[in-house]
């Protein structure tokens, strides 16, 4: 059915068709048609952070940033639904066009700006919520006009908010379109910022009586170095995981094309061997007991695989979505299926 969409959602410029495609699957939902836009994945329990996921792919933030579309999400078959970023306050974000296609290369480029209406509008569409069919993540992060020095304020201010309602909160340091932000990844920004948090969760945890999950979301774009660094602050602090990673400010494998030029981080195909070796990376500077999360430039099952044997325990999808739809769901819990079942001598697939 998606193929059938997908020409028409691409006569549109890619803000609007992603606004038009979030309204279909709506619809499709409460309209009881879901079912046509993709066959339900059979099970794969998975067990990461403490929790246990019905299938180890997941929907990565920026598609459903003020989690107004939960339900309709969830019923397409993952096994959890990452929804933000979301703000203090509610922003406009960067101005339109700030979302660009680069359909010869399976890529796009945004540079959206954590555009939300605040986190007390998500917390509202959370709690209005059904949320029985996957477990939900929560990403947050800072305005764009607070400065890095008050940063912690902003994080605290979200993680207080969403902390009773979230399986588990994603702390979103990497995005390249809030200016400054990355900076945060730097070793001792990064101590302190991270330090802070892992103190409130213990605190909220005690308040709530539960405990959840805490993770952090790094760039690819990192130096050797920098993931050195990001390694033995994640591991000291013991973060609960780590996703790797977020969109590249990089070209590379895109030059020439239409749009490569834009501003923003280009997500998609050409992402997947950058995003891969940086997450094979952490693997190797962080402690087993912290579970890496997959993401970027899965468009096939084998895609999936790859990031799994690269260490990650979990993946996410969003840019293979628009290019492959909900279909890519269970052709990627399949694939991920056949290497859990497969012989340990069988070859495991390389970056």
């Amino acid at each position: 059915m998606y193929g059938l969409a997908r020409p028409f959602l691409f006569a549109f410029d890619a803000e609007r068709a992603h606004g038009l495609g979030l309204a279909s699957m709506e619809a499709a939902y409460r309209s009881g048609l879901n079912p046509l836009l993709a066959a339900a994945a059979k099970p794969l329990p998975t067990k990461a952070f403490g929790l246990t996921f019905q299938n180890p792919v997941g929907l990565a933030a920026g598609l459903d940033k003020n989690g107004a579309h939960i339900d309709a999400l969830m019923a397409l078959g993952f096994g959890f639904i990452e929804i933000g970023t979301t703000t203090p306050r509610a922003q406009p974000g960067n101005p339109r066009p700030r979302m660009f296609r680069l359909p010869q290369h399976e890529a796009i480029i945004n540079r959206l700006g954590f555009n939300n209406e605040g986190v007390d509008a998500l917390v509202r569409n959370v709690e209005r919520s059904r949320r029985d069919r996957a477990l939900l993540g929560i990403n947050i992060g800072k305005n764009k006009d607070t400065p890095n020095e008050s940063a912690e304020a902003d994080y605290l201010f979200c993680l207080e908010r969403v902390y009773p309602l979230a399986d588990y909160v994603t702390v979103n340091i990497s995005s390249p379109n809030t200016a400054g932000l990355r900076e945060l990844q730097e070793e001792q920004a990064l101590r302190r910022l991270v330090g802070t948090l892992r103190e409130a969760q213990e605190k909220l945890g005690a308040q709530h009586g539960k405990r959840v999950p805490m993770l952090v979301k790094i760039a690819p774009d990192l130096s050797d170095s920098d993931i050195d660094a990001a390694g033995r602050v994640l591991g000291d602090l013991q973060v609960d995981g780590v996703i790797a990673g977020n969109t590249t400010i990089s070209r590379d494998g895109v030059e020439g094309a239409r749009h490569a030029d834009e501003v923003g981080g280009l997500s998609g195909a050409p992402l997947m061997g950058k995003s891969t070796a940086v997450l094979r990376m952490l693997r190797t500077r962080l402690p087993e007991s912290i579970p890496l999360v997959g993401v970027g430039g899965i468009l096939h099952g084998a895609d999936a695989a790859t990031k799994q044997a690269a260490g990650a325990t979990l993946v996410q999808l969003y840019t293979g979505l628009v290019y492959r739809g909900p279909a890519l769901i269970g052709e990627c819990v399949d694939a991920l299926r056949r290497r859990k079942e497969a012989p340990s001598s069988t070859p495991l697939p390389l970056a």
